[in-house]
C-alpha cells in the first residue's frame, strides 16, 4: 500500500503530524506561499477583468520541485496549509502546480495540533474553497493596484523609495489625526474641591465636591474656587444618604486575535509581532519531553468568541477540582459572536486546560510560557463565576453644595482570583477608598478643605494595543493582518514608536496630507472598511469578486491620472511653510531630501539658504538653529572643493561647501547612532540589547549598524525590515534590489532562501 501525503504550510509542524498520523503518511512544508504576483511588474490584466498572473516565488523553486517528487504518482493529496483565507491561496496554487489526471485533492483544516483534532481532520476532509481563495485574491489585488500605481507618483512628487499601502496607509493617517487633534487642543483650566472628613469612628474619609443646589457644578478658575471655600467655612457636613450595594463584574469572554495582541501588549509589553510569532509557536507545536511535539493552543487568527463544548466542560471539570465548587457557576458561560464575525474558527484558548502552565513551563521559554498562561488564565477565567463587590455610595451636604464618597470591598473574587483587571487593582474601583461606618443623618467633622487646579487633556497618542483596538472597531484590516499593519508603518519610516506610542514623523505627515487630497476615497476609513466588508461577501458568496474589484478601480482611475498632474510636488516647489529665509527673506518651502525633510529658499537658485527644522507643540514648523560651519583641512572627493564642519539633526558632519551643486557629506559623530533614525529592528547581535540604526560611512554610503557601536560591531548594508521570517523566524528581513527581480524583501540570514514582494501588506 502506497503513503499518503499531507501538504502543510510551515515546516515546523511536520514533526508534530508524523507524530499522530503514522507511517502510512509523509509530510511536506510549501514553507508559505510557492505562487505570488511577480514583483518587478504589475501582474494583472486589468482590462481582462483583473485576472492575475502568478509567478513562483524567487527562491522557491527547490520546493515546488520536492512537493512534485512527493507527490510521485500518488491520486490523493491532503492539502493543510493554514485555516485562513491565506493557507486557502496556497492550498490553491499547491493543487494547481500538482494538478495531474485522475489526482484528487482534499482540503483538511487543522484548527488545533492535538492527536484527536488532528485524526478528525483526516477524517473528514473538505473541497478547497472556492470563494474563500477568490477573496484572498482580491485582497491580493487591491493591495497590489493601491501599492504599485500610488508609489511611482510618490517617487515622483516626493522621494524614490517611498511607498503606499491599502490599508497601512489609513492607520498612517489615523496616527496623523491624532497628533493633529494633539497639535490643535485647547487645554481649559478647572478646578476640584476635596473634603477630608471624620465620622463617628475612625478612619477620616475624603469627599469630593459634585453639586450645587442638586445641579452639576463646574469651578472654572481659581476665583471661584475661593468663593466656593468661603461659603464653605460656614457649612455643617452631615450625611444625607448611604447606599450599599453588591456589583457583579462578569469574565470577559475568551481571546480573539485583535484582544490577545492587546492583553499581551498591557501585560506582557510584547508587540503584536512578537505576540503573534510566539503564539504561532505554540500552535504549531512544542517537544513536551522527548519526542512528544504538541499544539498547545487552538489557531490564533480568529474573530470569534465561540468555544466548543467539549473544551467547555474539560475546563468546568478543573475549576471544580482546582477551585471548589463555589467558582462553578450553575450553567457554562455562552459568548455570543458580533453579527460580522467570521465564525470559522473558535476562540484562542489552550487545547487542553489540563496542561497546566506550571507543569509544562521547563518545555517553554520565559516568553512562550507568559503568553500560554496569559491564554490559559484568560479561558478559564470565563467559565469561573462573577467577582462580588460591596460598593457604599455616600452622599453629603454642606449648605448648598454635595459632596461624593464612594468604597469598595471584595466579597467574593470569583474569576478575578485567577485573572485580575490588568491594573492590579481586585477590589476597589478608581478614586475608591476605605469607609468608616456611616448613617443617614450623621454629622462629620471636617478637617480642611483642599482646592485644586486641574487642566483638560488631549487625547493621548496611539499605543499598539490601542491603535490594534481602533483598527478592529474601525473594521480596518482583519485579525491576521493587524501585527503586519504596525509593523508595515513603523518599516516605511512614516512613524515612529516613542517612548511605546505611535507619532508621525515629518516624512509621515508629508506623505500622508498628499495622499489625502489625491486619493481621499483610497485613505477614508468608511471607505476601507466597506471594502474589508466586500472582500467577506466574496469569501460568503454574496457578490463576485470582480464587481467588487470595478467598483473600486474605475473611481480609483481617475484619481490616479489626476494626482499624477496636480498633486503638490516636494521635488520640485516644495511646500508652502509659514517662515521666511533668514538670508535674503523669500518664502521657505519644505524639500525632501536623503536625510530627510529640510526648509530651502524659494529664490533657489538665487539663494541657496537651507536648514533642518522642528515643530512645535502646536506644530508650527521652526527653523533649528545651527552653529557656523567651519572650515577643515579635507577636500571633497567628489569634487575637490573645501569640506566645512556642519551641525545637524543627527549630530555633527563634514559636507562639500559646494553644496547644492554636490551634496557629499560624511557623519563626525562617533555616537551618532543614539540620535540617528531608527529602523524598528532590534540588534541581532549575541547578548546585545540595542537597535539597528541608519548609520554613513566614511564615503557617505549608508548602512545599517547597532546603537550601541563601538561596544557592538553588528551592521548590514541592505535596510531592515521588522518582520520576522515565516521560513526560518528570523528577525527580520531586508530590503534587496537586483535587475533581475526588483525591489524585494529577502532574509537577512545567508542561510534561508526566503524572498517575498515588498508591497506584502
Amino acid at each position: 500500500m502506497s503513503k499518503s501525503l499531507v501538504i502543510v504550510e510551515s515546516p515546523t509542524k511536520i514533526r508534530t503530524l508524523k507524530k499522530y498520523l503514522g507511517p502510512d503518511f509523509d509530510v511536506a512544508a510549501t514553507v508559505g506561499h510557492i505562487k505570488d504576483l511577480p514583483v518587478k511588474e504589475l501582474g494583472i490584466s486589468i482590462e481582462d477583468e483583473f485576472k492575475p498572473q502568478y509567478t513562483t516565488v524567487k527562491g522557491k523553486e527547490k520546493v515546488v520541485r520536492d512537493l512534485k517528487k512527493a507527490a510521485g504518482n500518488l491520486n490523493d493529496i491532503y492539502l493543510a496549509p493554514d485555516p485562513d483565507r491565506e493557507g486557502e491561496a496556497i492550498a490553491w496554487h499547491t493543487a494547481e502546480i500538482l494538478k495531474k489526471k485522475g489526482r484528487r485533492f482534499h482540503r483538511i483544516l487543522f484548527h488545533e495540533l492535538t492527536q484527536n483534532a488532528i485524526q478528525a481532520a483526516m477524517a473528514s476532509p473538505q473541497k478547497l474553497d472556492k470563494q474563500k481563495f477568490e477573496s484572498q485574491q482580491a485582497r491580493r489585488i487591491l493591495d497590489r493596484l493601491v501599492g504599485y500605481q500610488i508609489s511611482p507618483i510618490l517617487w515622483q512628487k516626493v522621494q524614490r523609495g517611498l511607498s503606499a499601502g491599502r490599508v497601512q496607509s489609513v492607520a498612517v493617517r489615523m496616527i496623523c489625526e491624532r497628533e493633529r487633534k494633539i497639535q490643535a487642543f485647547q487645554p481649559e483650566e478647572y478646578w476640584s474641591i476635596t473634603a477630608e472628613l471624620e465620622g463617628a469612628s475612625p478612619p477620616p474619609f475624603l469627599a469630593k465636591l459634585t453639586k450645587k443646589h442638586n445641579k452639576k457644578l463646574h469651578i472654572p478658575n481659581e476665583k471661584r474656587s475661593q468663593a466656593i471655600l468661603k461659603d464653605l467655612e460656614k457649612a455643617s457636613f452631615r450625611v444625607e444618604k448611604v447606599v450599599q450595594k453588591t456589583q457583579k463584574r462578569n469574565p470577559l469572554p475568551p481571546l480573539t486575535t485583535s484582544k490577545l495582541q492587546q492583553e499581551a501588549i498591557q501585560r506582557l509589553r510584547f508587540s503584536a509581532r512578537k505576540t503573534m510569532t510566539i503564539a504561532q509557536q505554540l500552535y504549531e507545536g512544542l517537544e513536551l519531553g522527548p519526542g512528544e511535539p504538541i499544539g498547545l493552543i487552538t489557531y490564533m487568527r480568529t474573530d470569534s468568541i465561540r468555544v466548543a463544548g467539549e473544551a467547555v466542560d474539560e475546563a468546568r471539570n478543573l475549576i471544580k477540582d482546582e477551585f471548589g465548587p463555589d467558582y462553578l457557576p450553575n450553567k457554562p458561560r455562552v459568548f455570543k459572536n458580533k453579527k460580522r464575525t467570521q465564525d470559522a474558527h473558535e476562540a484562542i484558548r489552550p487545547t487542553s486546560v489540563s496542561r497546566k502552565p506550571k507543569e509544562i513551563a521547563r518545555f517553554l521559554s520565559k516568553d512562550q510560557l507568559s503568553l500560554y498562561e496569559l491564554i490559559w488564565k484568560r479561558f478559564m477565567a470565563c467559565q469561573m463565576k462573577s467577582a462580588l463587590l460591596d460598593q457604599t455610595s455616600v452622599t453629603i451636604s454642606a449648605g448648598p453644595y454635595i459632596f461624593q464618597a464612594s468604597g469598595s470591598v471584595m466579597r467574593f473574587p470569583g474569576f478575578m482570583v485567577l485573572y485580575p483587571p490588568s491594573n492590579g487593582n481586585q477590589g476597589q474601583s478608581k478614586g475608591d477608598e476605605t469607609l468608616p461606618p456611616l448613617s443617614d443623618g450623621m454629622t462629620l467633622k471636617c478637617h480642611r478643605v483642599e482646592p485644586k487646579q486641574h487642566f483638560t487633556q488631549p487625547p493621548p497618542r496611539f499605543s499598539e494595543a490601542s491603535l490594534v483596538k481602533e483598527l478592529e472597531e474601525n473594521g480596518i484590516g482583519r485579525p491576521s493582518t493587524y501585527a503586519t499593519i504596525l509593523t508595515t508603518i513603523r518599516g516605511k519610516g512614516y512613524v515612529d514608536l516613542v517612548k511605546r506610542y505611535f507619532r508621525p514623523n515629518e516624512l509621515g505627515l508629508i506623505v500622508n496630507d498628499l495622499l489625502i487630497e489625491s486619493f481621499p476615497d483610497v485613505l477614508n476609513v468608511d471607505f476601507t472598511a466597506q471594502m474589508e466588508n466586500d472582500l467577506d461577501k466574496i469569501r460568503e458568496g454574496d457578490v463576485k469578486a470582480v464587481s467588487v474589484l470595478e467598483n473600486f478601480y474605475n473611481p480609483f482611475k481617475k484619481e490616479l491620472k489626476r494626482a499624477a498632474k496636480e498633486m503638490r510636488s516636494v521635488k520640485g516647489n516644495g511646500l508652502a511653510v509659514d517662515l521666511n529665509c533668514r538670508t535674503c527673506g523669500q518664502p521657505l518651502r519644505i524639500k525632501v531630501g536623503k536625510n530627510g525633510p529640510f526648509l530651502a529658499c524659494s529664490a533657489y537658485p538665487d539663494c541657496s539658504f537651507t536648514s533642518n527644522y522642528t515643530r512645535d507643540e502646536k506644530g508650527q514648523a521652526e527653523i533649528v538653529e545651527s552653529a557656523p560651519e567651519q572650515p577643515t583641512d579635507e577636500t571633497c572627493e567628489k569634487c575637490g572643493s573645501p569640506m566645512v564642519r556642519r551641525e545637524g539633526r543627527f549630530g555633527p558632519f563634514i559636507a562639500c561647501s559646494a553644496y547644492p551643486e554636490c551634496k557629499n557629506t560624511r557623519s563626525l559623530n562617533a555616537k551618532a547612532a543614539s540620535k540617528a533614525e531608527p529602523t524598528g529592528v532590534k540588534c541581532p547581535g549575541k547578548g546585545c540589547n540595542g537597535d539597528l540604526v541608519v548609520r554613513r560611512s566614511k564615503r557617505g554610503r549608508i548602512f545599517y549598524g547597532c546603537s550601541r557601536y563601538p561596544n557592538c560591531t553588528f551592521a548590514v548594508w541592505n535596510k531592515p525590515v521588522p518582520v520576522v521570517c515565516p521560513k526560518c523566524n528570523a528577525p527580520f528581513l531586508v530590503e534587496r534590489s537586483t535587475k533581475k527581480e526588483g525591489q524585494h524583501l529577502q532574509c537577512h540570514n545567508k542561510e534561508c532562501a526566503h524572498k517575498q514582494p515588498l508591497d506584502n501588506p
